[in-house]
């Protein structure tokens, strides 16, 4: 039988296709290697959903936007709604 998945980690799972979703439009381009980051910066944030039920581990007092990298984020505002949707989440 499948886990059905919490809130917080459906919200990072949205997070994670949003950001794919720029990584996929920049392949091929230099800036990709930061979405490249950006995701796997995400996938971090859904392992600790996933194991801890909160982010906070890894973000401690800090924001999504400022885990993930605030340029980044400021340089891919698509992903704005699903940073707030996991932050409200928690």
């Amino acid at each position: 039988m499948t886990r059905s998945r919490t809130p917080i980690e459906a919200a990072a799972g949205k997070l994670i296709a949003a950001i794919q979703k720029e990584w996929g439009i920049e392949a091929g381009e230099p800036e990709a290697a930061a979405s490249e980051e950006a995701m796997h910066a995400a996938h971090g944030l859904l392992q600790a959903a996933s194991k801890f039920g909160s982010i906070e581990s890894v973000i401690s007092s800090g924001s999504v936007a400022a885990y993930l990298g605030e340029q980044w984020v400021q340089g891919h505002p698509q992903v704005l709604p699903y940073i707030e949707a996991l932050e409200g989440a928690q």
